[in-house]
This record gives C-alpha cells, sequence and structure tokens, in this order.
C-alpha cells in the first residue's frame, strides 16, 4: 500500500475576495486559504499555534499574515514565523482551469 496526497475542491476562488482569507473544513483538518491582492493563493492552519487566534481574521499584507490576537507575523509561502518562535503548516493550493480552489492535502 502506498500513501498518496489527496486533492479537494473547495469553492470558487471569487468566495475570497482578494487581500483577505477563508476558514474551510477538509475532511477533520480546518485549513484558512488565502488569495493575496496578487491573486495568489496559499493555505495554512486556521488556528494560531500560539494563543489560537482565527487567522483567516488576520492582516494580510503581501505574503504576510499578521494573527488578529497578538500580531504575531508568519509568511505564508513557508509558514515560517516572521515574529514569535513557532510556524505554521501550510498546504499545497492552487485554482484550476474552471476557477476552483484545489487543496492538496498529504497523506
Amino acid at each position: 500500500m502506498t500513501d498518496t496526497a489527496a486533492e479537494m475542491t473547495l469553492g470558487p476562488v471569487s468566495a475570497i475576495p482578494q487581500g483577505e482569507g477563508r476558514t474551510f473544513l477538509v475532511g477533520e483538518e480546518r485549513i484558512a486559504v488565502f488569495r493575496a491582492r496578487s491573486g495568489e493563493l496559499f493555505a495554512v492552519q486556521a488556528e494560531c499555534p500560539h494563543k489560537g487566534g482565527p487567522l483567516a481574521d488576520g492582516l494580510l499584507g503581501g505574503t504576510t499574515l499578521i494573527c488578529p490576537l497578538h500580531a504575531w507575523k508568519f509568511d505564508l509561502r513557508s509558514g515560517g514565523a516572521l515574529m514569535g518562535d513557532c510556524g505554521l503548516r501550510t498546504f499545497a493550493v492552487r485554482a484550476d482551469e474552471a476557477g476552483r480552489i484545489v487543496i492538496t492535502l498529504p497523506a
């Protein structure tokens, strides 16, 4: 038996305004998906590892996310902390040819 990643469609990209994020329940995982003003998509764990803040409600500037609870900063490309000492789990995400959000979950 081999482990394979699973792709799931979450809905239309237009459901997320540019410069904002939304939380999706994917299986048993809560994932925050962001649509940068450039149109690029990012997906990370939905809760801040610091105090559990709802990351989809955070401020998005370019590829930097600021947690709404304690202003910790994260790089959405890598999940790395720009302020604080913990990072975010990231997920591969893209828009398909029909304009839908497709996320890839690890096996």
